[in-house]
């Protein structure tokens, strides 16, 4: 639940209570019974790291060298007609 921090009109007093975002604002100050007013705080939500979008995803995965046929293994397939290195004959 969210916590939201109030002030005091009428003994400056602030402080902070933990409501639902659906309940209503509170009305009078819990000290002196005065009007309050809720404030705007700044959030807690930080991005650390060196980078946030290239170094916190996975990478793609990269095939081996093993599953990689070397040119000129698979000259007749389909997908390597285009090649220029298909194309040494």
């Amino acid at each position: 639940m969210p916590t939201y921090e109030y002030r005091c009109s009428k003994c400056k007093k602030e402080f902070e209570v933990v409501q639902r975002i659906t309940d209503d604002p509170l009305k009078e100050c819990t000290k002196c019974g005065g009007p309050v007013e809720r404030l705007i705080a700044a959030t807690n939500f930080i991005l650390k790291g060196s980078g946030w979008y290239k170094s916190d995803y996975a990478q793609p995965a990269v095939p081996s060298k093993a599953e990689t046929p070397s040119c000129g293994e698979e000259k007749n397939k389909p997908s390597c007609q285009g090649c220029p290195a298909a194309n040494t004959d």
